[in-house]
């Protein structure tokens, strides 16, 4: 289950990413990135903050992924703005490493999702393992 990433999920969200810091870098579309890295739950406090507000003025939207069953926290959608502008937006999702196996199911979700429900005519999501939008 997508909902908007918010302050309210500092906690569960810390808990998701920092125990799968190797696992999220090996993710398509984070090998090159800087984040994860090591940081405070105060700090992904501000993190969050910026999603949220970046959220309400329509620059960017970041989705927790919830487990229905127990509202756990076990990956984040994030779409923004292609940074080198050749598509209409740039996408990445990862899932916490316990999650591993959502990976492919999730990156599937998202694409259908971005096709049908978003005005975008080309979007950058990293494949997965062969498989294309």
């Amino acid at each position: 289950m997508l909902e908007p990433l918010r302050a309210e999920h500092n906690l569960r969200d810390y808990a998701a990413w920092s125990s799968s810091i190797d696992h999220i870098h090996a993710t398509p579309g984070f090998a090159e990135r800087t984040w994860p890295h090591a940081m405070s739950s105060d700090e992904n406090l501000r993190d969050l903050e910026a999603h949220e507000r970046d959220f309400e003025a329509g620059a960017g939207f970041t989705y927790t992924v919830l487990d229905p069953s127990t509202d756990e926290v076990i990956g984040c959608v994030y779409v923004y703005p292609s940074e080198a502008g050749t598509h209409d937006a740039a996408v990445r999702s990862w899932v916490r490493a316990a999650c591993a196996h959502l990976d492919v199911p999730l990156w599937q979700a998202v694409s259908r999702w971005l096709a049908t429900e978003w005005p975008f005519a080309a979007v950058e999501y990293a494949p997965r393992e062969g498989l294309r939008s």
